[in-house]
């Protein structure tokens, strides 16, 4: 009996040694497996993010996929979280301080999208957001919301970028009212210097702003002008993308494993407002005199409708993710948030490349226009002049393998990318070169 106690005992201590020595390999040695990985929509994305799911197929044999860091929800939050407390901690070594004042919303295109920026809280009808980003030298701060009011809050910067609405006479005046109220404050020191971020009337109508202008005796140091306004000299006009429609809540798209390798089973796609006597009319009486309307997604309204749904908002979504092509017929300017739209989907633009009635300049003289900010950046898009280029066009994607459609996308959203990263070192150096060396703000 007191033998079997003895060899029980000595059993029990030899498995515990074997435990310890196994724990201490693990702590010691062990290989910490990485995250799965899982991108999506960003912050933003809402209800669109839980309908298209989590992919989590391996990418490892790809040799271009940048997007292989994106983590789990929670992850994301604990990396927002910590972005904002290094925000924090740097400001007392920003050389510089700007601050945009974001009263149209394009400027929420300009903050999330091209900085990559943060804005709390989340909720896009709080009364006041903010964030925060250091780019170089530099601090970015961010306020928007109805809350942002004249004189109703504090000036802690001496440095700020305004964006205005003024593409009709109603914003025209709302935004008038901005740049009087920024005047007093550069005459009486409050302010040292200002630019603007305007998104312009779609017939570059924007004369009511030259008074603003200190070339011409006022205080608007830069202007960053959206469409192709001929008073872009890159000098002190420039011009600036119009991006997605962030005012009907379009979000920040990350590419998913599907959305690169996928087969998409609509060969294009058109959701919008089909316009009497207008090339959108022409569009669909092609789609529909050779059939192809049966290979894409079409839904055709007749009247402009400015509030979405979430149901819209989805619908509209999927018709980008599951499309090879998205169709983008001119509007009242030839530059509309469908073109990047489509590309934070990998679907391909096929953009309607003439001159829209208005002052946006001239074609025989400006080989680039219009769009041609984006030309010259060497978009991948395909460019039509009429649209019964279309059913040729087609019919070459019937005969595109998947493999080709796949770099053909990877080629687009890597584009969109680098696109997005120029404009903000293009903007930041901007600034710095032109108001903020040798200035402490």
């Amino acid at each position: 009996m007191r033998l079997t106690r003895r060899r029980l005992c000595s059993l029990l201590f030899a498995l515990y040694c074997l435990f310890s020595l196994y724990a201490a390999y693990r702590v010691f040695f062990g290989r910490r497996l990485p995250p799965s990985t899982s991108p999506g929509l960003r912050r933003g994305a809402g209800p669109a993010r839980e309908r298209r799911g989590r992919d989590q197929s391996s990418l490892e044999s790809e040799e271009w996929n940048p997007w292989e860091g994106d983590e789990k929800n929670e992850e994301q939050q604990r990396i927002k979280t910590s972005l904002q407390i290094l925000n924090k901690s740097t400001k007392e070594h920003a050389d510089h301080s700007v601050q945009f004042w974001g009263k149209a919303a394009v400027g929420l295109y300009l903050w999330e999208h091209i900085f990559e920026g943060i804005l709390d809280p989340p909720d896009v009808s709080a009364q006041w957001r903010e964030g925060k980003s250091v780019v170089g030298r530099t601090q970015y701060s961010f306020i928007t919301g109805p809350a942002v009011v004249p004189g109703h809050f504090s000036i802690e910067v001496n440095n700020v970028v305004l964006v205005l609405n003024g593409r009709e006479k109603s914003k025209i005046s709302y935004a008038t009212q901005w740049l009087l109220y920024a005047q007093n404050l550069v005459q009486t020191q409050k302010l040292q210097h200002l630019a603007v971020v305007l998104l312009g009337n779609e017939h570059c109508d924007n004369d009511w702003i030259t008074r603003f202008l200190k070339r011409n005796g006022g205080f608007v140091e830069l202007l960053f002008i959206i469409y192709d306004s001929p008073w872009v000299n890159d000098v002190d006009v420039f011009q600036w993308p119009l991006g997605v429609a962030t005012y009907r809540n379009f979000p920040v798209v990350e590419a998913t494993w599907s959305m690169l390798y996928d087969e998409r089973p609509y060969a294009c796609n058109f959701l919008g407002t089909v316009y009497k006597n207008s090339s959108r009319q022409t569009l669909m009486n092609v789609l529909k005199q050779y059939g192809n309307d049966k290979l894409c997604w079409v839904s055709a309204r007749e009247q402009w409708q400015p509030q979405e749904t979430n149901e819209s908002l989805n619908n509209y979504q999927d018709a980008l993710l599951q499309s090879d092509l998205t169709l983008c017929p001119a509007g009242v300017n030839t530059e509309c948030y469908r073109i990047y739209e489509a590309c934070s989907f990998g679907s391909i633009p096929v953009v309607e490349d003439v001159m829209t009635v208005g002052r946006c300049g001239n074609a025989s003289v400006h080989h680039r226009a219009p769009l041609h900010l984006l030309k010259s950046m060497g978009a991948p898009f395909i460019f039509i002049k009429k649209w019964t280029e279309l059913p040729s066009i087609l019919e070459k994607e019937k005969i595109t393998s998947l493999q080709e459609k796949i770099q053909r996308r990877k080629m687009l959203l890597q584009w969109y990318q680098h696109f997005k990263t120029e404009l903000k070192v293009k903007f930041t150096n901007i600034l710095e070169t032109s108001f903020l060396i040798n200035n402490k703000g």
